[in-house]
């Protein structure tokens, strides 16, 4: 069975009239999705999708509004979808973890149904003392719930592009090391956070828990990439995930069968490890 983890998909009404939500209050989905060649999809969408590349379920999130009423419209659309598609799609609850209104909404959201949250992201600032708090309760209510918690992280350096946070390595250890026991998955490789899995001790001490995903890889690694992160990390630790719509999953196969990939090591990140995570049954 094929698992993509990381996906996104829209409501009708926001994919229908995008430049309603494109407001001063919301720069970041103006940036990313705010102009007519952005790239959304609905369920039915996503599903279409998973059958034409060979993907038997993902797990999928929205945005991270800073709107209240606008997460809240949008969780309950990835509510909706998962209902209708039981089985094939898993949705999180995702919204700006730095609102006040942040635990209540992911509360709400998880009581509904949703199966944990995520890609919650800090888009315009990195992972501050204030950041790291707000996350840092959020991922105890995952952890509360045994459920994963799936955040935004970025390479620190680079080219630019719209959704890029200015965040450090150290940064993004601190993230780690405020989430203990929390079945945390970093986006985007981590931002390559798993390349200091090779130091002693502490570092290996504290990626106990973390999961790492491909979203957007061929944007940003060459695929020699697979190859480093199964050795460094290990063959359960890297679940694939396309950012679909942003990338096909038939470009990330390819780039797994360059980087030599075995059958077992293919096996496993396109869905044992994320089966696991995610407490799929993976038959």
């Amino acid at each position: 069975m094929i698992l993509d983890a990381h996906t996104h998909l829209f409501p009708p009404r926001v994919r229908q009239d995008p430049a309603r939500y494109a407001t001063p209050a919301e720069p970041v989905y103006s940036a990313m999705y705010g102009t007519p060649n952005a790239r959304t999809v609905d369920a039915e969408g996503l599903i279409r999708a998973m059958d034409e590349e060979g993907v038997d379920r993902a797990v999928t999130f929205g945005f991270p509004w800073s709107s209240e009423d606008t997460a809240r419209m949008h969780n309950d659309y990835v509510l909706e979808a998962q209902t209708r598609y039981a089985g094939r799609i898993t949705g999180l609850a995702c919204f700006d973890p730095l609102k006040p209104w942040a635990e209540r909404e992911a509360e709400r959201a998880l009581d509904a149904g949703l199966r944990g949250l995520g890609e919650l992201a800090v888009y315009t600032a990195g992972f501050d003392d204030p950041a790291l708090a707000r996350l840092a309760a959020l991922g105890g209510l995952c952890r509360e719930r045994d459920l994963p918690l799936v955040v935004h992280v970025n390479e620190p350096i680079g080219h630019d592009y719209p959704g890029k946070a200015p965040l450090t390595i150290r940064e993004i250890y601190a993230l780690v090391r405020a989430l203990p026991r929390t079945r945390l998955v970093l986006a985007h490789w981590g931002g390559g956070l798993f390349f200091f899995q090779t130091l002693k001790k502490q570092v290996p001490e504290a990626l106990a828990g973390v999961y790492f995903d491909t979203a957007a890889s061929p944007f940003l690694y060459r695929p020699q990439v697979y190859d480093l992160a199964f050795r460094i990390l290990g063959p359960d630790k890297v679940l694939f995930g396309s950012d679909y719509p942003l990338i096909k999953p038939g470009r990330y196969f390819r780039e797994m069968e360059e980087a030599g990939l075995s059958a077992d090591a293919l096996r496993m990140i396109k869905g044992d490890a994320a089966a696991a995570v995610f407490r799929f049954d993976n038959t």
